[in-house]
């Protein structure tokens, strides 16, 4: 395939390929146009004017469309068209996990017991929810290794502060104030030091080895009596697992210290170690990444914390327990607990969600689930080889992370290679993270893939590879065939346009306009 107009072999699939102009539904408007009809009064009218004062009330909607109902449909549906879903192709977005999200978990969520439940029902009435919620914290307890868990956090940046002030609360229910340092390795997730750091400690870095993983010298010059606790994350950022765990715990575990692991990359290892085991005293889990409830703009999120028996009494209040007579109970009366971290009990119906992926796997599947995705990265690992640089040819977890490093030499970076790709169909991975490694790419394919889709990827991105080599302008400049050309990102960050107008060029932005 050459020449820059030209779209990839996929290019046809979803929003992309799509250059046809379109009318929006401003444009549509016509005015006596009506998608609506309602039915007599049954009630006396209201006269606005005197109900509330004429200050109040508008004579007319300015600038609203005057649309028939066909029109916003279309309307809604052409927009909706032109986002890319995990519901379309692959999203293989490193260290993010965007699985596909199971139907017939989203029909048990629904179920009306469970989607028209309210916060505010009494224990006797949501005892279901509340059997739900308590089964599925032992669940996570057995795959974390840790005894306790709470569901309360709503994603894993929560998870991470919920981890950290309960190891505050700790440290300060013993006396032991000086504990102001949190040693964080350099190729952790940003949310991390800025957890720290919301706590009021202290974010010291760990420096990586030449293996990409923690550099045990480091750690111990950097361990003293004043570390609370080190953040880890494993297997770390880089798709690498932490192969001297066991003296990282024991040199922190020694100095007095408590460790926090990240749960980012479960997916990886759920059923074949747990970080209980490891040493790990807190750990959070992301259920909208590891169990496939839905994730970011699909969300909200789900990120509980399992605790060593330490830290229960410090977990967010309430608690589920079960009582001896049968049932289960919200437990308010918590003297020693950190308080709430979210409204209400969590965002519950991503526990349902959950609850029936775990359930439906077993835990052969749960275990099947980390054997498949760490096959998947490194099929994919080898399909590249050569044709990106490895930063760290060795086997991988469930993400590989190459770089730009060859193609760099021939003017194009690692932006470019993701904006061509769109060309070919498919999402970019992510790019430029772990910061430890210049011009990343990393990326994730999880076990929800097939063999054809993660084979369809390697050869696009071969196909950019190559093209690098022989038209490189083809790629600096893609994409070429989605909706939306190539913004100039800096100007869009600090000027954006949010609201659409007919006069707008597209200049404002720096790409073009939309439907050219």
């Amino acid at each position: 395939m050459t020449g820059g107009a030209n779209p990839g072999p996929r290019a046809s699939r979803g929003a992309h390929g799509q250059l046809k102009a379109e009318k929006l539904i401003f444009e549509r408007s016509r005015p006596g146009r009506v998608g609506y009809s309602l039915p007599a009064l049954d009630v006396p009218a209201v006269d606005a004017h005197a109900a509330w004062g004429s200050e109040h009330v508008r004579e007319d909607l300015v600038g609203f469309p005057e649309v028939s109902e066909v029109d916003v449909v279309r309307h809604f549906t052409r927009i909706s068209q032109h986002n890319y879903g995990i519901d379309v192709g692959l999203h293989p977005l490193g260290s993010c996990t965007m699985k596909y999200n199971p139907k017939f978990n989203e029909r048990l969520a629904r179920l009306t017991g469970f989607g028209a439940a309210h916060p505010y029902m009494p224990d006797e009435l949501m005892q279901g929810g509340l059997e739900l919620m308590w089964r599925l914290e032992r669940l996570l307890s057995e795959i974390s290794g840790l005894p306790h868990v709470s569901l309360q956090p709503a994603a894993g940046a929560q998870g991470e502060l919920t981890g950290i002030m309960l190891i505050a609360a700790y440290h300060r229910s013993r006396g032991d104030s000086s504990r102001g340092k949190v040693l964080i390795p350099d190729s952790a997730h940003g949310t991390n030091p800025a957890t720290a750091s919301l706590c009021g400690l202290i974010p010291i870095e760990i420096p990586s080895n030449a293996a990409g993983t923690i550099d045990v010298d480091g750690l111990q010059a950097a361990v003293d009596e004043e570390t609370a606790a080190l953040m880890l994350t494993n297997p770390n950022t880089l798709g690498l697992f932490e192969r001297d765990i066991d003296e990282i715990s024991r040199i922190v575990h020694d100095a007095g210290a408590l460790i926090y692991c990240d749960g980012a990359n479960l997916n990886a290892i759920m059923g074949k170690t747990r970080p209980g085991d490891f040493g790990a005293d807190v750990f959070h889990i992301n259920l909208h990444k590891t169990f496939t409830t839905p994730h970011g703009g699909g969300g909200p999120g789900c990120g509980p914390v399992a605790v060593v028996e330490r830290l229960e009494p410090f977990l967010p209040r309430p608690v589920i327990v079960r009582q001896n007579e049968g049932g289960f109970r919200f437990e308010h009366d918590r003297p020693r607990s950190i308080g709430k971290i979210h409204a209400f009990h969590g965002n519950f119906a991503m526990m349902v969600r959950a609850y029936a992926y775990i359930r439906a796997l077993g835990a052969e599947g749960v275990r099947q689930v980390s054997e498949d995705a760490v096959l998947a990265a490194n099929y994919l690992k080898e399909r590249l080889r050569g044709h990106y640089e490895l930063p760290h040819d060795t086997t991988c977890m469930h993400e590989v992370v190459f770089s730009d490093e060859l193609q760099k030499k021939l003017g194009v970076s690692a932006m470019d290679i993701c904006k061509r790709l769109m060309d070919y169909g498919f999402h970019p991975p992510t790019v430029y993270f772990p910061l430890v490694v210049h011009g990343a790419l990393m990326i994730e394919p999880t076990e929800t893939v097939s063999l054809q889709e993660i084979d369809e990827f390697a050869d696009a991105l071969i196909a950019i590879a190559r093209e690098a080599q022989q038209e490189p302008e083809t790629v600096t400049t893609a994409p070429h065939s989605t909706y939306h050309r190539r913004l100039d990102e800096v100007l869009a960050a600090r000027h954006p346009v949010l609201r659409w107008d007919p006069a707008c060029t597209g200049e404002e932005t720096g790409g073009d306009p939309v439907g050219s």
